[in-house]
């Protein structure tokens, strides 16, 4: 116990000693851990929404109105049969337009005078969006379909799941787990590098009292204590500041954009917070302690 609080003891005054580069370091280290916990905390949203949007994800097949019931039944246990499909409901024409009318303005149902435009459809929700056009092309090759289709010079019009935006969806998703992972990266490599130099300065100022440390036959993990201490209360100050931060956004902003935004289901509980905030804490440590390691080993030959 008496090890540990002289190792406090001289990180502290190795804080002091070096306040200008000590504090460049715990800023970075803040910061880094800063956006680190905004990506967490804002891939948690983005899953949240791509959640919610997958599971709107569907695949809508347009029926002739000369279709045969026995073919419908027919192209729907096809299409029950697919890996992937969920479920298969079909629609027919007058429901197709009680559905219509009823997410309709009357102006708009009452232009219709009594006439049904709409087609019968085949409405196929899925186990796994993401398979959502290999699903398409399925349907789109079945025979059954192509004969009873609304459209049979040109089967796949009469297909829709909104390719271009389940296209764009999935590669929003992916560059921005690249970007992030490319950006949290780089803060780190910048946190390590600015430890690094702080621990060096403080084996620098202490380069006498080292010497006669080794003289006198201390230990080389009583001569490395202090400077691993500092590299740790570097992360520590840094992280705590990281999650002070956090919590204010959490508190303030965070309410105001789940206002703002009602439609999206962008609300997380608190238990997801706590498991954030303990994600940063040893994170900024395991920072600190890894920064500190490297500079002993170049700097401090003991």
């Amino acid at each position: 116990m008496s090890s540990f609080f002289y190792f406090l003891k001289e990180s502290l005054t190795g804080f002091t000693r070096n306040l200008s580069t000590a504090l460049g370091s715990i800023v970075t280290i803040f910061l880094s851990l800063l956006i680190i916990g905004i990506f967490l905390v804002g891939g948690s949203v983005v899953n949240n929404v791509v959640k919610s949007v997958e599971q709107e994800v569907n695949i809508t097949v347009w029926i002739a109105d000369s279709a045969s019931s026995s073919d419908v039944q027919s192209l729907q246990s096809d299409i029950k049969s697919m890996s992937s499909v969920a479920n298969v409901t079909y629609t027919d024409k007058d429901q197709a337009l009680e559905n219509f009318k009823a997410s309709s303005s009357s102006d708009i149902a009452e232009s219709l005078d009594g006439q049904n435009p709409l087609p019968a459809s085949i409405d196929v929700e899925l186990s796994d969006p993401k398979m959502v056009e290999d699903v398409a092309a399925q349907i789109e090759a079945n025979n059954t379909f192509q004969k009873i289709c609304d459209n049979p010079s040109d089967p796949s019009d009469s297909l829709r799941y909104g390719e271009k935006t389940v296209d764009r969806l999935f590669q929003l998703t992916s560059y921005v787990r690249v970007i992030g992972v490319a950006l949290v990266g780089l803060l780190i490599f910048i946190a390590l590098v600015f430890i690094n130099n702080t621990i060096r300065l403080a084996i620098l100022a202490r380069r006498k009292e080292i010497a006669i440390m080794r003289l006198v036959g201390a230990s080389n993990g009583f001569i490395r204590g202090p400077f691993l201490m500092e590299g740790a209360l570097h992360a520590i100050v840094g992280a705590a500041l990281a999650i002070g931060t956090l919590e204010v956004l959490r508190n303030l902003a965070l309410p105001k954009l789940q206002d703002a935004l009602t439609w999206l289901p962008i609300d997380l509980s608190a238990s997801t917070f706590v498991m954030f905030y303990v994600m940063l804490a040893v994170f900024g440590l395991v920072i600190g302690l890894i920064g500190s390691a490297f500079a002993m080993r170049r700097y401090l030959k003991v």
